[in-house]
């Protein structure tokens, strides 16, 4: 079977790379992450995903590539990761009583062939307090997040009423898409 690399330094993608007993490597490329203007929020992840395999490919011959970018985008527009403690406190307070979208693109390739999908999941959040927003952002690191959380920890435990979509899409990566993109395209697991 092909060597898989995972395009990503994200720890999350990591995790569940790995709790889907992938076999894998890390290798990620800098990649200018900006998209062209005009762009629609719903198609800069699967933009980037591609510039990101495509960054690495070169470099890695007869393996697959999974490079993967999310999105968190609220009333059409993408709330990235936050530059300050006051940024997160602010992201999350648009966020808080609100419905917001999670949208995860994936491009899967080797050296014949490019597979790339997006995959979007409704957020919804209850009404928060200044007070747990705060304690969010003092004693968790939501600086590498979109959207300034991440739905596994304290905040998504008690601040998210229900999703409508992929879980593991929120935390970063459709697992259950990869693992089925592998197979059926890749004949790979």
């Amino acid at each position: 079977m092909a060597k898989i690399i995972l395009a990503s330094q994200s720890p999350r993608r990591k995790q569940l790379m790995e709790a889907a007993e992938i076999d894998f490597e890390v290798i990620v490329a800098d990649v200018d992450e900006t998209n062209p203007p005009g762009m629609r929020g719903e198609e800069v992840p699967e933009y980037l995903a591609k510039k990101k395999a495509d960054a690495i490919q070169h470099m890695v011959k007869d393996a697959i590539v999974i490079a993967a970018d999310t999105v968190v985008l609220l009333d059409h527009h993408i709330l990235g990761k936050p530059t300050s403690e006051a940024n997160a406190i602010e992201i999350l307070s648009m966020l808080a009583g609100r419905m917001h979208y999670v949208v995860t693109g994936v491009c899967i390739q080797s050296k014949h062939k490019q597979v790339a999908f997006s995959v979007t999941t409704e957020v919804y959040f209850r009404p928060l307090s200044v007070a747990q927003i705060e304690h969010y952002v003092s004693n968790y690191a939501p600086f590498d997040k979109a959207g300034a959380y991440a739905i596994q920890e304290w905040i998504g435990m008690i601040g998210i009423e229900k999703i409508n979509g992929d879980y593991y899409n929120v935390m970063g990566l459709p697992i259950g898409e990869v693992v089925k993109t592998l197979h059926r395209d890749f004949n790979h697991l």
